[in-house]
């Protein structure tokens, strides 16, 4: 962690976190549209059992970290939602079986 004296510093140490989080969150991205690829029924998207295990391991790794659970839990409550929107659209732009036996 770098000592801040300006607004300036901050605002730069703000932006250089931000972009690190950008790139996290595009590789996360991958893994939730390989998963969208590999999943064989849409109901099988949506999770809730496996959203609450993320949930949990997250607030336990922000306690660890010092991140305040008000922020983490409705923050990845949110990236999880929005990724499973975007896990239906990869699921559902895969090509399927026409059944005609082609």
């Amino acid at each position: 962690m770098v000592k801040c004296n300006t607004m300036a510093d901050v605002r730069r140490e703000i932006d250089r976190i931000d972009r690190a989080l950008v790139k996290l969150l595009a590789e996360r991205q991958t893994y939730i549209e390989q998963a969208g690829a590999i999943k064989g029924e849409r109901t099988k998207v949506r999770d809730e059992a496996r959203i609450e295990e993320v949930v949990q391991k997250v607030l336990a790794e922000a306690d660890r970290e010092g991140l305040s659970r008000a922020i983490a839990d409705p923050l990845w409550r949110l990236l999880i939602e929005k990724s499973i929107e975007h896990e239906y659209e990869i699921f559902d732009a895969k090509p399927r079986a026409t059944g005609t036996g082609d």
